[in-house]
C-alpha cells in the first residue's frame, strides 16, 4: 500500500511537470495593424526571434499582422483579458478616454523632444504605463512611428490655412482629439474604424484620412492617396504591451529576458524612425502621390489654432486637473 501511495505521488508530480512544461511552451500571439513586410512587422519578427534566443527557447511568439486578430480596440480588450498575450499598437480611447492625451495634436515640435518624453522613466511614459496597468496590461516598450499628416484622394484646398473651410471629408480614428482637430482646421471629420477606412476612401464615403502618417498611408492607403500633406498633426507612438498576469507569472529569468529584448526592440527603432518617415514620404511620391508643400509657418499657424480650440475641450474630456498636470510635466 505504501508503494502504491508512492507511485500515486510520483504520477501526480510527473503530471505537474508536464503541465508546467506545456504552459511554458505555449506560443504567445502578438498582434499589430500593418501588413506583413512593413517596418513594424519586420521589427516584431526580429523581437520574436531575439526573445526566443534570449529566453533559451522558453518564450515563443507568433506574429499576427494586418489586424488578423481584430481591430486594435478589440485587441486591447483581449490583451486585458489574456485572450491575446501581446500587441504593438496605438491605445484605445474607448477603453479609457484619457488615452487621448498622448495623442494631443501638435504636442511635440521635433523628434528630439518626442524621444525625451517617451523614453523609459519619462513622466509621460509613466502616465501611459499607469493607464495600461489599470486595465491589467503591462507596458513593455514604445515604438515611435512618425509625425502625422493628411492623405487625400482629391485635390487639397487651402491646406496651409486652418481657418479655410475645405469641404473635404476625412476619416478620423474614433478619438475625440482627431475628430476635433479635423473639424477645427477646415475639414469634415468622420469617425470610421481602421479596418473600414480604405474602403471608405475607395468608395467615396470620405475623401481622405487623418490620424496616420506617411508610413501608414503607404502601407495601407497608397492606392487611394493622390496627395500627401506633411502637416505634423501629431506624434504617433505604438506601445508593445502584454497581459499583466502573464507578465507577473513569468520566472525572474524569463522576465529579465523579455524586458531586455523589449528595450532593444525600442532602442533599435529610435535610431531609424526619423529617417524611415522621410523614406516613406518618398515612397508615396514614387508611387504617384503629390507631396503638398506645408511650410513651418503653416505648421505654426495650424498648431496655434489647434492648441487654442482643441486642447481645452480634450482637457475637459479627460479631466482638466489630471490632464493639465500631465502637460505641465512634459519635457521641453
Amino acid at each position: 500500500m505504501k508503494m502504491r501511495g508512492v507511485y500515486v505521488v510520483m504520477a501526480i508530480l510527473v503530471c505537474m511537470v508536464i503541465l508546467a512544461g506545456t504552459a511554458q511552451a505555449r506560443t504567445w500571439k502578438i498582434s499589430h495593424v500593418r501588413p506583413q513586410g512593413t517596418a513594424i512587422d519586420n521589427d516584431l519578427r526580429w523581437f520574436s526571434k531575439a526573445l526566443k534566443e534570449e529566453s533559451g527557447g522558453k518564450i515563443k511568439t507568433k506574429i499576427y499582422p494586418a489586424s488578423a486578430l481584430g481591430d486594435y480596440t478589440v485587441v486591447q480588450e483581449r490583451v486585458s483579458l489574456g485572450a491575446i498575450e501581446m500587441a504593438c499598437q496605438t491605445p484605445s480611447s474607448s477603453a479609457d478616454k484619457r488615452f487621448q492625451l498622448p495623442y494631443f495634436p501638435y504636442m511635440f515640435k521635433n523628434w528630439d523632444q518626442a524621444r525625451k518624453n517617451f523614453i523609459a522613466g519619462a513622466p509621460l511614459r509613466e502616465t501611459v504605463a499607469d493607464l495600461y496597468k489599470k486595465q491589467g496590461i503591462h507596458l513593455l516598450a514604445v515604438w515611435p512611428v512618425y509625425f502625422g499628416g493628411i492623405s487625400l484622394n482629391t485635390k487639397p484646398i487651402n491646406p496651409g490655412d486652418p481657418d479655410a473651410a475645405k469641404g473635404i471629408k476625412l476619416r478620423v480614428p474614433p478619438m475625440k482629439t482627431f475628430q476635433m482637430m479635423a473639424d477645427n482646421i477646415g475639414y469634415l471629420g468622420t469617425p470610421i474604424p481602421f479596418s473600414d477606412a480604405f474602403t471608405a476612401v475607395q468608395t467615396g464615403v470620405v475623401d481622405g484620412v487623418i490620424g496616420s502618417g506617411a508610413e501608414g498611408y503607404y502601407s495601407s492607403f497608397r492606392d487611394v492617396t493622390k496627395y500627401y500633406i506633411p502637416a505634423n498633426t501629431h506624434f504617433e507612438v505604438w506601445y508593445l504591451i502584454i497581459n499583466k498576469d502573464i507578465y507577473d507569472k513569468l520566472s525572474d529569468k524569463n522576465r529579465q529576458a523579455l524586458d531586455k529584448t523589449a528595450a532593444e526592440f525600442e532602442n533599435r527603432r529610435w535610431k531609424t524612425a526619423e529617417a524611415d518617415q522621410k523614406a516613406n514620404e518618398q515612397k508615396l511620391v514614387d508611387y504617384g502621390a503629390t507631396l503638398v508643400e506645408f511650410s513651418d509657418a503653416d505648421i505654426a499657424r495650424t498648431a496655434d489654432k489647434v492648441q487654442k480650440t482643441v486642447w481645452p475641450e480634450i482637457l475637459n474630456d479627460v479631466g482638466m486637473e489630471w490632464g493639465q498636470s500631465v502637460l505641465n510635466n512634459l519635457i521641453k
